[in-house]
C-alpha cells in the first residue's frame, strides 16, 4: 500500500512507526519482501476452510481415533417430557430461583423435588459427550503440532541462534524484510484463531469460557498489529512459544478421554505443566516482554504502536498467570484440564413409586447415599456387637 493510497486518518506514520521512519522507507522494500495490511483478508477463507476441514477430520478420523484409545460416552437418564419446565428452560433459565420453582410447582403440579430433580437431568443431557471432547481436543492437537512444525521450520536457519538476541529482532527496524514462510505461519495462525472465534457458540464451554474469549481477541489483533507494524520476528516467537505447550495440553486432554491411559496422561500433564511455566512465566516475560518494552527504546522513543503492541502482550501476559494459578491447582487436587467446564451432576437411578403424580422422582446423589449407608450400616454392626458382648458378659457373671 503506497502512500498516495494512504488517506485514512488510521494510517498516520505517527501512529504506526517510529519517529523518524515513514510509509516511503517501508516501501523501499519490494513489495514480496514487506508486510501488507491486505494481505490479512487472506485470513477470512483461510479460517473458513478451517472450519470445513475440522468437520471432515471430526467426523471420518475422530471416530477411529477415539476407539483406539477407548473413548467412551457415559451414561445419561434423560428428564421426563414436559413442555412446561421445557419452554422455561430453554427460554428463561436453566438453573431456576426458589420463586420461580415455587411459580412452576402451581404450574405443572410437581413438588419441589420433583422440579429440581428435573432441571439437574436436564442439564445433565446438555453436557457435551466424551466423543466430542476427545474431537476438540485431537483437532487442537493436530494443528498445533502442525503449527509448532511450521515455525521451527521458519527459524530453524542460520540466524536460528540470533533469534533470542536483541540486535537480531530489531536490526534495521521497522523496515525489515520478511520472509515468504513467515508470511504463511502468520496466516494460518490467524485462519485457525478466526475459526475459533467461529465455532465459539458450539464448542465445549469450559469455566474460563470469558478468558478463552479474551484470549483469541487478544490474539487476533496482536497477530494482525505486529504484521501490519513488521513486528513480524517477534510474532513468530511469541507464537512458537504457545504452541509448544498447547501440544502437551490437548494430547494430555485426548489420553484422558480415553480408557486405561491414565499414566500417560498424568505423565503429559506435568510434562505440560513444566513447559507451560517455563515458556510463558519464565522465557515470554524475561525475553519477549523485555526486549519490546525496554531494550527497544534504545533504537527509537516510544510512539502509538509502541504502546499498543506492548498492552496486548501484557494481556497475554496476565492471562499466561491467570491459567498458570489453574495448573497448579490442578496438580495439587489431582484434576484434569476437561473438568473446568461446568460442576458435574451425578443423579441417582432410584425410583419411587409410579402412582405418586405419575412422575419419577430420582433420590439424592450416588455418592452421598452410598456413605450414609456405609455409615449406618457400620453403626448398626457395632451396636450389634456391642449388645452381644454385654449380654454374654452378663450370662458368665451369672453362671459365676
Amino acid at each position: 500500500m503506497s502512500s498516495r493510497t494512504r488517506p485514512w486518518y488510521m494510517w498516520r506514520e505517527d501512529y504506526w512507526l517510529p519517529p523518524g521512519v515513514t510509509w516511503r522507507d517501508m516501501e523501499q522494500l519490494e513489495g514480496s519482501d514487506r508486510p501488507q495490511p491486505l494481505d490479512l483478508l487472506v485470513a477470512l477463507p483461510l479460517a473458513l476452510g478451517f472450519v470445513t476441514l475440522r468437520y471432515v477430520f471430526e467426523r471420518f478420523l475422530v471416530p477411529p481415533m477415539g476407539r483406539c484409545l477407548g473413548v467412551k460416552n457415559r451414561l445419561q437418564m434423560s428428564a421426563s417430557p414436559s413442555p412446561k419446565l421445557e419452554s422455561f428452560y430453554r427460554q428463561r433459565s436453566r438453573q431456576p430461583t426458589q420463586s420461580e420453582i415455587v411459580a412452576l410447582m402451581s404450574l405443572c403440579g410437581k413438588t419441589q423435588r420433583q422440579i429440581e430433580t428435573w432441571f439437574r437431568l436436564r442439564r445433565n443431557q446438555d453436557r457435551p459427550c466424551q466423543t466430542k471432547k476427545f474431537g476438540e481436543a485431537a483437532w487442537r492437537f493436530f494443528f498445533y503440532l502442525t503449527a509448532f512444525t511450521a515455525g521451527l521450520a521458519c527459524l530453524i536457519d542460520v540466524k536460528c541462534l540470533k533469534y533470542f538476541l536483541f540486535t537480531y529482532l530489531y536490526i534495521m527496524f521497522p523496515p525489515q524484510p520478511m520472509e515468504r514462510a513467515h508470511y504463511w505461519y502468520y496466516m494460518l495462525e490467524l485462519g485457525f484463531y478466526g475459526s475459533l472465534l467461529l465455532r465459539i457458540s458450539v464448542d465445549v464451554k469450559r469455566k474460563d469460557f470469558k478468558e478463552q474469549v479474551i484470549h483469541h481477541l487478544a490474539t487476533i489483533f496482536l497477530l494482525s498489529f505486529s504484521y501490519c507494524a513488521n513486528y513480524i520476528r517477534v510474532g513468530t516467537l511469541v507464537m512458537l512459544l504457545h504452541d509448544s505447550s498447547d501440544i502437551l495440553l490437548e494430547s494430555a486432554k485426548m489420553f484422558n478421554y480415553g480408557t486405561g491411559w491414565r499414566k500417560m496422561c498424568d505423565t503429559l500433564f506435568v510434562v505440560f505443566a513444566v513447559v507451560f511455566l517455563v515458556t510463558r512465566l519464565v522465557i515470554f516475560p524475561s525475553k519477549i516482554i523485555h526486549t519490546t518494552l525496554v531494550l527497544s527504546m534504545e533504537l527509537f522513543q516510544p510512539f502509538p504502536g509502541y504502546y499498543f503492541f506492548n498492552i496486548l502482550l501484557m494481556v497475554l501476559q496476565a492471562l499466561h498467570i491467570f491459567w498458570a494459578g489453574l495448573i497448579l491447582r490442578m496438580l495439587e487436587k489431582d484434576e484434569r484440564s476437561e473438568e473446568s467446564e461446568i460442576e458435574e451432576e451425578e443423579v441417582d437411578k432410584g425410583e419411587e413409586n409410579a402412582n405418586q403424580e405419575g412422575d419419577n422422582c430420582w433420590g439424592r446423589s450416588k455418592d452421598t447415599l452410598n456413605s450414609k449407608l456405609s455409615m449406618l450400616a457400620t453403626t448398626c454392626v457395632l451396636n450389634n456387637l456391642t449388645n452381644h458382648m454385654a449380654s454374654a458378659a452378663d450370662r458368665i457373671r451369672k453362671a459365676q
